[in-house]
């Protein structure tokens, strides 16, 4: 026979269910937005255009690297980018046209920036008609 004065004879009131509940969501709510990853909506959309500008960016950073080693005379172009400053490159590189692509109007930010910097690390130019290199 169960013990009529433990647990089993408990009856909690509508109130302490109620306000159990909403502290269950708002824990809920509280955690999930610190440590499970939730968001909103609206930082959704902040980052969907940041993914989207840093895409654009790596895409005409790419295109223009190919450009450059396209050029003519790209080796000497490349030693007059590398005796720039860090903060002249990117004006170097939109002055020459290479971050310039067709049907694109404005200028993509981080664009330039990224050729350059892709550019510094090269450590020669390769061809553009070389055939790509692989590990196969």
């Amino acid at each position: 026979m169960p013990d009529s004065n433990g647990w089993s004879a408990y009856r909690p009131s509508k109130t302490l269910w109620i306000w159990s509940i909403v502290g269950a969501s708002a824990l809920t709510m509280a955690v999930g937005f610190t440590w499970g990853g939730w968001t909103t909506s609206g930082k959704a959309q902040v980052m969907e255009e940041i993914a989207v500008r840093n895409a654009r960016a790596e895409l005409v950073a790419d295109m223009c690297v190919q450009k450059f080693i396209a050029s003519t005379d790209a080796d000497a172009k490349l030693e007059a980018l590398k005796a720039k400053s860090s903060w002249e490159r990117d004006d170097f590189i939109q002055d020459g046209g290479w971050s310039k692509i067709a049907g694109i109007k404005d200028t993509v930010p981080n664009a330039a920036e990224t050729c350059a910097d892709r550019l510094i690390d090269m450590k020669d130019l390769a061809s553009p008609n070389a055939p790509p290199v692989t590990d196969s």
